[in-house]
């Protein structure tokens, strides 16, 4: 994967940009560009929800009542991502960090919460931190997947959760009120109106704020007792607290299982879950710790070791808007969680933005991250998980919207099916549910046609985008500046130490012979790639002359291997 960039998996030969043979379904291109979280290319999927190859664990702790519509396990697991990591599905996408859902093991019984009868298939219902949710698989499942993505050039983003536990269900006990607090249900009204109470009723909210010495739940000593490793667990435990010093209230116990996680596998980061809802130091704690478990990590395995950047951690502060800069307004006091540990936050202005045109919204992302928010990011998104209201529900837009997501400043979140024009208005359920369909393999294989377009070229769309992005840190990462504005051309520089990179994008163009003044961008004699068509070409007399099928170019430079 680190090698000189390759050809696609046609050929291309070097020509003044005209007739060139080319495999327009193949955007595989191999690259040597450094890895830059500010404008990563991240993945993000339910891990329930995505690919079944073990339809062996399907089901687990008798659950076997039946469910409202997309609300039950549905078999997706770990081995599934690992299997399409294998396979080349993210090479291609261009994805560089792939961020999964909760995997620890989640509560066994059933819940209604107002939306219908449900399971915790979505991993955010924790039973037991310390344990693997074997509906998704096991210890081993996740090494593989987490050596698999490394392999591949892959950061993992480990979704957490640490402010609240899963839900009481009759054969789930609720934890002890030393741990967790019932109510007031939040009404955020203010600061402790949106921390000191649970999100929604049913949701026991771990009491973050306490430095009580607590014992462990005698259901979970129970339950590694039976399993055989009670004693194991302690011991551990107990070396934690030692060597930190920490009081052994509720958030140091959660911060030791959650760190583990690192510290064993070699996680790259966390995307913390309901970050707003918990004290802002705890996330000072977690970080800490999160970051000498990934020193203690590369040490162990110096073999394995992808780069020295730090730990990675991007924030759910729920209604974080990228103009807001660095504060979050509770409405009775403004949070700076990027002073906490965080790196990212992610940013819910984006699928308003995204109704701009391309340069009202990539001036004013470059402009922000070059100067307030110089040396923070943000992860823009178009839909996920828990958005009702995401950018094109109806999928009526797709090119656009992968266009405008994956050409913008800042790190991308694709949300599994963004590429592919899943469905998120999903009939018959409720609630964000109906976002969380399975991952449409087989309408990708069938090639149907959506509205006014056939779904593979939408996945070629998105390969040629996330290629471009991941292989030019200088898309995420650079400096916007536009060079025309009819016909719309743009270019990104982005230096580091050393390394520099310089793209050159247009957009909305005419297809045929494009002639491309390049003087103060590349230099006479260059060869530059055209990630969308596919063509190489070389500059001459400060111009290219492109003749491609498409309304837009991607150009950046190509060194022959």
């Amino acid at each position: 994967m680190n090698s000189k960039l390759l050809l696609f998996i046609g050929f291309l030969i070097i020509t003044a940009c005209s007739d060139t043979s080319r495999d327009n379904s193949a955007s595989n291109i191999s690259y040597d560009a450094p890895f830059v979280w500010e404008g990563a290319n991240v993945y993000f999927l339910l891990t329930d929800r995505f690919n079944n190859v073990k339809p062996e664990n399907d089901l687990n702790f008798r659950r076997d009542q039946k469910t409202a519509k997309l609300r039950g396990f549905m078999g997706g697991d770990i081995a599934g991502i690992t299997m399409k990591i294998e396979d080349g599905y993210f090479d291609k996408l261009g994805i560089n960090a792939i961020w999964l859902s909760p995997v620890v093991e989640q509560i066994h019984g059933l819940v209604n919460e107002g939306t219908g009868d449900t399971y915790g298939y979505h991993g955010y219902w924790a039973k037991d931190w310390t344990a693997f949710e074997p509906n998704f698989g096991t210890e081993e499942d996740f090494l593989n997947f987490v050596e698999t993505a490394h392999k591949h050039g892959i950061r993992v983003i480990l979704d957490v959760v640490l402010n609240h536990t899963g839900p009481v269900t009759e054969i789930d006990l609720q934890w002890p009120d030393s741990w967790v607090r019932t109510s007031p249900t939040c009404t955020y009204q203010g600061y402790e109106s949106t921390i000191s109470c649970t999100l929604v009723e049913n949701l026991p909210d771990i009491k973050t704020e306490s430095n009580e010495n607590v014992n462990l739940p005698d259901q979970l000593k129970e339950k590694w007792a039976k399993e055989g490793r009670l004693e194991l667990e302690l011991e551990e435990l107990q070396e934690f607290f030692d060597r930190t010093s920490y009081p052994e209230a509720p958030r140091y116990y959660i911060i030791k299982w959650l760190t583990d996680m690192i510290r064993k596998f070699g996680v790259d980061g966390f995307r913390i879950d309901t970050a707003k809802h918990t004290e802002e130091s705890v996330w000072s704690d977690l970080y800490k710790e999160a970051q000498l478990a990934f020193q203690d990590w590369k040490e162990q395995n110096p073999e394995k070791v992808l780069d020295e950047k730090e730990f990675y951690m991007v924030g759910e502060v729920y209604g974080y808007n990228i103009s807001a800069i660095d504060g979050y307004n509770f409405g009775d006091s403004i949070v700076n969680f990027f002073d906490y540990g965080f790196k990212s936050l992610i940013n819910f202005e984006f699928k308003y933005d995204a109704h701009n045109s391309y340069e009202e919204i990539f001036s004013k992302y470059s402009s922000l991250l070059n100067n307030e928010l110089k040396g923070k990011s943000v992860l823009n998104y178009i839909s996920s998980h828990d958005d009702s209201a995401p950018f094109d529900k109806l999928r009526k837009n797709p090119f656009e919207a992968g266009t405008k997501l994956l050409l913008c400043p800042g790190a991308s979140q694709v949300y599994y099916g963004d590429e592919s024009a899943r469905s998120l208005n999903a009939g018959g359920t409720k609630g964000d549910a109906e976002l969380r369909s399975f991952m449409n393999w087989e309408e990708l294989d069938e090639n149907i046609r959506k509205n006014s377009y056939n779904i593979q070229d939408v996945l070629i769309h998105w390969q040629k985008l996330g290629t471009f992005r991941r292989n030019h840190p200088a898309v995420g990462a650079g400096q916007h500046k536009m060079i025309s504005r009819e016909p719309y051309y743009f270019q990104r520089i982005y230096n580091s130490g050393n390394y520099e990179d310089v793209v050159l994008v247009g957009l909305d163009l005419k297809p045929g012979l494009k002639e491309i003044d390049v003087k103060d961008i590349f230099e006479d004699g260059m060869q530059v790639l055209d990630y969308y068509s596919g063509k190489i070409c070389q500059v001459k007399k400060g111009k290219i002359s492109l003749n491609s099928d498409y309304n837009l170019f991607l150009l950046g430079k190509w060194e022959a291997p």
